[in-house]
């Protein structure tokens, strides 16, 4: 690679900042239209349902076009290709056509396919490159220039030290940029391998394997970014669902799609796919492996059937002055009825009243029969219809038959099975008792006591009672009845508002507004202007089903937790992130294989990323220790740098170890962002030992599952040993703590350190 220095060049005189400086006045240009348009329609519109529809559309629609710009405003301008033939084409986060010739680009959106040389050419695949230019800008000034000459040259494809890796200045420039605590976009950096998949056409499940520091989360946002550009009519509509292990890392993650122009993505947790749910409490680890086997799913199903009961003794209920009993036989004829109809519950449920009805009606009239003194025949089949649809009215009747088919909400369901004891026992034959104790706890208040692993539990009962279909149904009719209403409303005002002397005079030919639409033409365009975007109306519906899903950390999830995600998306073409090594939850995964095959067969992909961007060699030499004893068959990524600085442990006496905690992630030398990873049982320890620092300085506290995804400039890692005891995959949890960070690592500890660091250097 040749790189050219920043500092041969006069960044603030070259052609960089006059095209700068073009593009950001056509932006300029573009921001000042949208705001223009925006204040028209506001002026202009009316007081009408039809006008007040219009403009909140406007509203809608520019203000997502000024977010577009605002967000692409950050290094908008990174990249330039010179052609061997001469053409030249600029790279961008979003792009620009020149408003002076239609015929002619600006800038070139980076997921244009005119943009790809970008990341692919090589000295060895020039991709018909001659040069390279990489620019990095700071507040619309051209800060440094880098290029790479690409010429078919045997000198230069020597000194390109990394293979595939381009923009290799650029590239370390960014890695050694202190982290701030949110993910930035690699648009400037992307490589070959990250390329590729990014771009992949594959519409299936495509799984990125990748160790720590390898980019996948990279690939997977800029993958979404990928596809809303190029399947933008397709996913606008259905949206796109990316799911992560926690807040924390869907809040590091959050400003990277609205960066590269995107923000109609729902991003979410496993606690959050429940309308209505957001489930955060805290539970033992082995307990959350209990709730994700599938043995739950056997569970959940003979406690909604153990709620279609018999009763043990006849139940008396008065109608018309008449005694009328509700007994097994009659019961349990219904219940075969409901059951044999294959729905759900829920919606089972008016078969069960209505064959009990029938029941009751035949019953009813064979009594009235028998007691009429003229001996008449038993009433006709009219009769015993009226009296049926008497006794459907009879709130007495009605709620003495749902006594024993009941309507079900799952949340009530599922703090029931495990408030219970003895409904734990009969749900739970063959279990054993420690399970069931995993599973057992006091009757929650409210659902904000809710864990993540009750979120896939709640979701399938959804499914076995059919909670939330029936009910949205009847939420878009008694809507759409309003919107009716009010569009009915608004032309009768235009009816009565013309004159009626003016009405008789008028030629017929001139039509008025009311004879060019009716109430639910109006109706209709108004529900289509003002809806909800595609992520707000995915969020508040549990049957919403997406485009395209991406699951990230994905071999933490549970058997239960892949049927609830699964359901999201029937298509089945999705983005899966994850690394085998990592799992740390009991329910999680070792094998992709396993996991995919009950929903897709063998009809999935894996890619593989095998560069480390993040973790200097220095560290992942340790780190691939660990990895050697989760997997000898694993091999660890490779280190794209080493930086010079070792890691290093510190010991403590047990009653200091707090204070060596606080001075080793505090000591004035460390610069950027520091993260403590801390075993699960000294958490609250710790986070009330840091309360007390300035919030500014203090650094990030975390437990191996809430650091998942993440990374920091330094890491103190607390106690492996205690690490690897806390888990039956504590060393898959002492690989992930090792691997957060890009610059040094800090081992603090009061027991011996595991074989693995025992040769950490200990500074004196």
């Amino acid at each position: 690679m040749s790189s050219s220095p920043a500092s041969t060049h006069d960044p603030r005189s070259t052609e960089e900042q006059a095209h700068l400086d073009l593009v950001y006045a056509r932006l300029d240009r573009m921001r000042t239209n949208t705001s223009r348009r925006l204040s028209v329609a506001l002026r202009e519109s009316g007081g009408t349902p039809q006008a007040q529809s219009e403009r909140e559309s406007y509203e809608r629609m520019y203000i997502d076009d000024l977010s577009k710009y605002d967000a692409a405003e950050h290094n908008l301008y990174f990249g330039r290709l010179d052609l061997a033939d001469g053409e030249t084409r600029r790279i961008g986060r979003i792009g620009i056509l020149d408003d002076d010739d239609d015929d002619s680009t600006l800038l070139l959106d980076w997921r244009a396919p005119m943009s790809r040389a970008f990341y692919l050419a090589t000295p060895a695949a020039p991709e018909g490159v001659a040069r390279r230019r990489h620019i990095r800008t700071r507040n619309r000034v051209v800060g440094a220039v880098n290029d790479e000459l690409l010429a078919a040259d045997e000198a230069l494809v020597e000194d390109f030290g990394h293979g595939d890796v381009v923009n290799e200045s650029a590239l370390v420039a960014a890695l050694n940029t202190a982290r701030t605590g949110e993910m930035t976009d690699i648009v400037e950096t992307i490589q070959r391998e990250q390329d590729l998949i990014i771009r992949s056409t594959h519409r299936g499940v495509t799984v990125i394997q990748g160790g720590p520091g390898t980019g996948k989360t990279a690939v997977a946002l800029h993958r979404a970014a990928y596809l809303l550009y190029t399947h933008r009519e397709i996913l606008s509509r259905s949206g796109i669902l990316i799911i992560g292990p926690n807040n924390d890392f869907l809040d590091y993650i959050g400003q990277v799609l609205p960066s590269l122009g995107e923000s109609g993505v729902l991003l979410a947790t496993i606690g959050e796919l429940f309308p209505g749910v957001d489930a955060r409490a805290e539970e033992p680890r082995t307990t959350r492996e209990v709730k994700g086997r599938l043995a739950m799913l056997d569970v959940l199903k003979r406690a909604v059937r153990a709620r279609q009961s018999l009763p043990r003794t006849p139940v008396p209920v008065d109608f018309e002055g008449y005694r009328v009993e509700i007994d097994s036989e009659l019961v349990k004829t219904a219940r075969g009825k409901a059951r044999s109809s294959r729905r759900a519950h829920n919606q089972a449920q008016s078969v069960f009243l209505r064959s009990a009805l029938d029941g009751l009606a035949s019953r009813h009239a064979r009594t009235i029969g028998s007691s009429l003194l003229d001996g008449s025949q038993l009433l006709s089949p009219a009769d015993i219809a009226d009296i049926r649809a008497d006794m459907s009215r009879d709130a007495g009747i009605r709620s003495a038959l749902l006594e024993f088919w009941p309507t079900l909400t799952p949340q009530a369901m599922l703090r029931d099975i495990f408030a219970d004891k003895a409904t734990l026992r009969k749900c739970t034959p063959g279990w054993n008792d420690d399970d069931r104790a995993a599973l057992h706890r006091a009757p929650a208040a409210a659902d904000t006591e809710l864990a993540p692993a009750d979120v896939p539990l709640l979701d399938e009962l959804a499914e076995l009672i059919g909670y939330g279909t029936a009910e949205a149904e009847a939420r878009e009719k008694e809507q759409w009845r309003r919107q009716l209403a009010e569009a009915q409303d608004a032309l009768d005002i235009l009816t009565g508002s013309a004159p009626q002397d003016l009405e008789d005079e008028l030629d017929p030919e001139i039509l008025m507004a009311y004879d060019l639409i009716d109430a639910e033409q109006l109706a209709a365009r108004q529900t289509q202007t003002t809806r909800a975007t595609t992520a707000e109306r995915a969020y508040g519906d549990r049957t919403w089903t997406f485009g395209h899903v991406i699951v990230d950390e994905a071999q933490e999830l549970s058997a239960m937790a892949w049927r609830m995600v699964m359901r999201r998306i029937p298509n089945r073409w999705m983005t899966i992130i994850g690394d085998t090594a990592q799992t740390g939850d009991l329910a999680g995964t070792t094998s992709w294989d396993e996991v995919l095959h009950p929903y897709v067969a063998n009809r999935w992909q894996l890619r593989e990323l095998t560069v480390n961007y993040r973790t200097p060699g220095e560290i992942m030499m340790y780190a691939a220790r660990v990895l050697e004893r989760v997997d000898p068959a694993a091999s660890a990524p490779t280190s794209l740098r080493n930086n010079g600085i070792e890691p290093f442990g510190v010991r403590s006496e047990p009653r200091a170890l707090t204070a060596a905690i606080i001075r080793a992630a505090t000591v004035a030398d460390l610069t950027g962002l520091t993260g403590i990873v801390v075993p699960d049982a000294a958490y609250p320890m710790m986070r009330e030992a840091l309360a007390e620092l300035d919030e500014q300085t203090r650094p990030r506290l975390h437990t191996v599952t809430t650091c998942k995804g993440l990374e920091f400039d330094t890491t103190v890692v607390v106690e492996p040993a205690e690490l690897i005891e806390q888990s039956a995959r504590g060393y898959s949890d002492l690989y992930v703590a090792l691997t957060r960070s890009t610059q040094r690592l800090i081992v603090v500890h009061t027991r011996d350190l595991p074989d693995e660091l025992a040769d950490i250097p200990t500074p004196d």
